[in-house]
């Protein structure tokens, strides 16, 4: 494990529980720190089931997912996780505000060798480290959801990220056993600048009336091999998700081809997120499985 042996993942929701889930499975001390201890048993919960899952498809062993599980200790407080760290991936809500608060608090309490990163989807990487006084040290991890199960980790430096730095996070990404691909730091990177516009089209065709929403997802999966339609996909991804990242699209690259659709806008301020809600494109009330277009835009 070369020089990372303990780490503190800030943020238990989705992305965080799945980055402490591939930590702790891969031998590694991990820190999961969220402000609410319901969100951090829900986390633990959650990581547990997952892990029974892979031991119920035989890739791992029962002693493993309780190794795992025992490398795992929550925190509701900064302080008792990261001052003996030796890395810190931030895993909070898609908000510079928020992300640089956490930046700055992480930065004062961690370790002077300590790497910062952040597994932010869009928002910059040169402006997460300014708010910090070690800028070399901070970089882009950002993994892909579900996090066990995704192979892709986009790695992206700052202006001012050290060849050292990225270098460590290279090699940390494929003892994780994930596949890192290294990008510039520009608005959405590479993945998101190019899914979130084809998001952002599919829900214009749909805000049109071009067609409805099963028909654009069926075009998207079975003309385009996407396994899984946009829309639906927006869902699982989260409509608030979308829109935080098409504003950082928009605003950073200063073009309308990125200006979010109305219909998105409305939607999340109607409080209509996705799979979170139960509602998005589609009602999941009945579960997931069971999903069945919203009514909202039933003929």
């Amino acid at each position: 494990m070369g020089q990372i042996q303990r780490v503190a993942v800030i943020g238990a929701g989705t992305m965080g529980n799945g980055i402490a889930h591939v930590f702790a499975l891969h031998g590694y001390e991990v820190y999961l720190v969220d402000i609410s201890k319901d969100s951090l048993e829900l986390a633990l919960d959650i990581i547990a089931r997952n892990l029974m899952r892979m031991v119920k498809k035989e890739k791992i062993r029962e002693e493993q997912k309780e190794a795992a599980l025992s490398r795992i200790k929550t925190h509701t407080t900064l302080e008792m996780a990261v001052d003996r760290v030796d890395l810190v991936v931030e895993a909070v809500v898609e908000d510079f505000s928020v992300k640089a608060d956490v930046f700055q608090k992480v930065d004062r309490i961690a370790p002077s060798h300590a790497i910062l990163a952040t597994n932010t989807s869009s928002i910059s990487i040169t402006k997460i480290a300014s708010v910090t006084n070690r800028p070399e040290r901070v970089i882009g991890m950002h993994f892909f959801n579900p996090v066990p199960v995704m192979q892709l980790v986009e790695v992206i430096r700052g202006l001012t990220t050290s060849d050292e730095v990225a270098q460590t996070i290279m090699t940390l990404a494929r003892e994780l056993g994930k596949t890192p691909v290294e990008v510039r730091d520009f608005p959405g990177f590479v993945s998101n600048r190019v899914l979130m516009p084809m998001i952002n089209e599919a829900i214009y065709a749909l805000y049109e009336g071009v067609a409805g929403v099963e028909e654009i997802d069926t075009v998207m999966k079975l003309g385009m091999a996407h396994p899984m339609g946009p829309l639906h996909l927006a869902d699982f991804i989260g409509l608030d998700v979308c829109l935080n990242i098409m504003k950082v699209l928009h605003l950073g690259l200063g073009r309308d081809k990125y200006a979010p659709c109305p219909l998105l806008v409305k939607m999340v301020l109607a409080g209509k997120l996705g799979i979170k809600t139960g509602e998005g494109f589609y009602d999941y009330s009945q579960g997931t499985k069971n999903k069945q277009v919203s009514s909202m835009f039933r003929k």
